[in-house]
């Protein structure tokens, strides 16, 4: 009797153990499966785009940089800046798309201070050679090579910290400083001289550098103009045939 108990108890245990074993193996199933479930579900997510929404939402804040701003509505060149554009570019080795923006800021910053704004473009050329992050010995920075502690009052309200390395707002800063130097010192040399900081130069070396680049820029555009006007005056040659003949 006791012997078929114990038998009886071995086999009711051995079960309890496989149904112990079988639950076990349920719940794993279970979990593996809701794992796939979760897999899937975050496949189906479009996580590259994420980040971009993010970008966007900060570029659109208060204190997005100026440059992000300024992106946002491109003014379109002008036909000679245009050229010019194309011309800087090979001169230089400046990818066209990086001198974009900058010859936008030249174009409205003339605007603003009533200056040509070839005149900005080659200012650039001699100073920096449109490296946006350059700085002299003395501490001038950016484009046109503006001394930081001599103009801060020159930048706008929400400026950062590395303001005169913004090409925008180096471009805007620049031609203010340029327009009064042009009219305290009361004339385009004196006031280029006084721009490079060289008013004592009596060969006016620095401002026959920048009106020499100026110059070159100008060249490439009456070409251009040139070549545009010898291929219409040949098309307004060519004779038109009539359906009769």
């Amino acid at each position: 009797m006791t012997a078929t108990l114990s038998q009886q108890f071995a086999m009711f245990r051995g079960k309890g153990t496989f149904f112990n074993y079988l639950h076990i193996d349920m719940a794993v199933i279970g979990l593996a499966g809701l794992l796939f479930l979760a897999v899937e579900l975050v496949s189906g997510i479009d996580i590259p785009a994420l980040p971009k929404i993010v970008a966007t939402e900060a570029a659109s804040g208060a204190d997005a940089p100026v440059a992000t701003r300024a992106d946002a509505v491109k003014p379109v060149l002008q036909p000679a800046l245009a050229t010019a554009l194309d011309s800087v570019a090979q001169r230089y080795r400046v990818a066209p798309q990086a001198l974009q923006p900058i010859f936008a800021a030249a174009q409205t910053a003339a605007r603003a201070r009533n200056l040509d704004p070839l005149l900005l473009i080659a200012v650039i050329g001699i100073e920096s050679g449109f490296n946006p992050y350059a700085q002299s010995p003395m501490g001038a920075q950016g484009l046109m090579q503006v001394i930081p502690r001599f103009h801060l009052d020159k930048l706008p309200n929400d400026a950062g910290k590395q303001a005169f390395l913004d090409p925008v707002i180096n471009v805007h800063v620049g031609a203010r400083i340029l327009q009064e130097a042009i009219r305290r010192q009361g004339g385009l040399m004196e006031g280029l001289q006084y721009y490079g900081g060289v008013s004592y130069d009596p060969d006016q070396a620095y401002a026959n550098r920048v009106l020499t680049e100026k110059q070159r820029i100008e060249q490439v555009l009456r070409r251009k103009d040139a070549v545009n006007a010898g291929t219409e005056a040949k098309a307004e040659m060519v004779p038109v045939r009539s359906s009769a003949s």
